[in-house]
């Protein structure tokens, strides 16, 4: 079972070796990236690439790490047991299945993806560290113990807004997605954009890349935002030549699609006056 990238996904050398380590072990594998990096599409194209079925649990800041194996509607029983309804007899009927029990009671191996670990709270991932080591939980409303019938592919993201465990990074295999360099990225375009004129795409990238080392900016922008960007390049049929940075007119064409608060608009605007005014 060997991870080697899909037509429609570009793995450099390094994940690929990540990905196939990671389930050599039947560890869960830790990917960090800029958001954007294609994270969470990573996963999907596990998936995809090995012929397996796609389990995705998005977490949110309010999330626990119990709904991911059940939760138990307490609230609707006791409601039922009221009115009289006989479905209070079988407790089964209030426990709600989480997405790791969905992948523990697969009939196949699936992808499991756990994705933005770090939105949640600082003890959600030391909660999920048995149930991942052993592949198995208890639930004790039913005395019953829930164990994999095959151990997923595991994958988690994080944007690292917040340090994760210890103890939870050393059951992980760790990747780091770096931010494609424009050899990869111009790749990358052109499976989404097949046929792109190589002088729209040259200049487009070149002027991309001037944008993301502008010194001060506060978000720089992501592939999907470069994707974005070229998509509306390509449909408005612009000329390559009116894409090269103009110092007079920092602001690129179509910028709302690369700059996304108002702090980095400023700033290029702040160059095109400085620029004007060493002109005079």
């Amino acid at each position: 079972m060997q991870f080697t990238g899909t037509d429609s996904y570009i793995a450099d050398r390094d994940l690929m070796v990540a990905v196939n380590a990671a389930i050599r072990l039947e560890r869960p594998l830790l990917v960090k990236g800029e958001p954007g990096t294609g994270k969470t599409e990573l996963a999907r194209q596990i998936a995809q690439s090995l012929g397996l079925g796609f389990i995705e649990w998005n977490v949110k800041s309010t999330t626990k790490a119990q709904q991911g194996l059940y939760d138990y509607d307490a609230v609707s029983r006791l409601r039922d047991s009221q009115l009289g309804d006989v479905r209070v007899q079988d407790i089964r009927n209030y426990i709600r299945k989480g997405k790791l029990w969905e992948a523990f009671e697969a009939s196949e191996r699936v992808v499991l993806l756990i994705d933005e670990i770090d939105k949640a709270d600082i003890e959600f991932p030391n909660d999920l560290l048995q149930e991942l080591d052993r592949m198995e939980f208890h639930v004790y409303e039913t005395n019953e113990t829930i164990k994999a019938l095959h151990r997923p592919i595991v994958i988690i993201t994080s944007n690292n807004e917040k340090e994760l465990p210890d103890a939870f990074l050393r059951r992980c295999f760790f990747h780091f997605i770096r931010f494609p360099d424009a050899e990869t990225l111009g790749r990358i375009v052109e499976v989404h954009y097949p046929g792109i004129k190589q002088r729209l795409l040259h200049s487009a990238l070149t002027r991309f890349f001037e944008i993301r080392e502008t010194p001060g900016l506060k978000k720089k922008p992501s592939t999907s935002e470069a994707l974005d960007w070229i998509r509306l390049l390509v449909s408005e049929d612009v000329e390559p030549e009116t894409l090269a940075a103009n110092p007079a007119n920092a602001l690129p064409r179509l910028h709302g699609a690369l700059l996304k608060n108002e702090q980095d608009v400023h700033l290029f605007e702040r160059l095109a006056f400085m620029a004007r005014r060493e002109m005079r």
